[in-house]
């Protein structure tokens, strides 16, 4: 059947392609689809075995969603009537669209104000000055 995407590298055998098949049949069940599958016992160890192709499952559901979603938040706001549950409805399909990555944009804006800045003095000189060739002016002169 193969309805789940393979996005790994990864070979699959035919239980474990049919354990995706069956997930997704089952309505994301996993001990079902496990059963289903053929494996008997513990379906935590399936999970564990194909936990990246299980992720990427989840993400094709959530992307085959999206435009539900979208129809869902603008027939909400076009909507005269009332609408039982619309902030829960409201909210799941944000939910969605925020992540398949269909949300709105965030700006950042940087503002960077530089009062100032670098002063280079120039370099020092040591000037020698004969203290007894210096003349004070006295404050009467002034």
């Amino acid at each position: 059947m193969n309805t789940a995407i393979q996005k790994t590298n990864r070979k699959l055998t035919e239980k474990q392609q049919s354990f995706l098949d069956n997930l997704i049949q089952t309505g994301g069940d996993p001990k079902l689809a496990a059963e289903l599958a053929g494996y008997s016992g513990n379906h935590y160890q399936v999970i564990q075995t194909l936990k990246e192709e299980i992720v990427d499952l989840a993400s094709d559901v959530l992307a085959r969603s999206a435009p539900q979603a979208a129809f869902k938040l603008v027939e909400v706001m076009t909507s005269d009537d009332a609408i039982p549950q619309v902030s829960t409805k409201l909210q799941a399909a944000q939910t969605i669209l925020d992540r398949v990555g269909v949300s709105k944009k965030e700006r950042l804006d940087v503002n960077h104000n530089v009062n100032g800045g670098i002063f280079v003095l120039p370099e020092k000189r040591t000037i020698d000055i004969d203290i007894e060739d210096v003349e004070y002016a006295s404050e009467e002169e002034e």
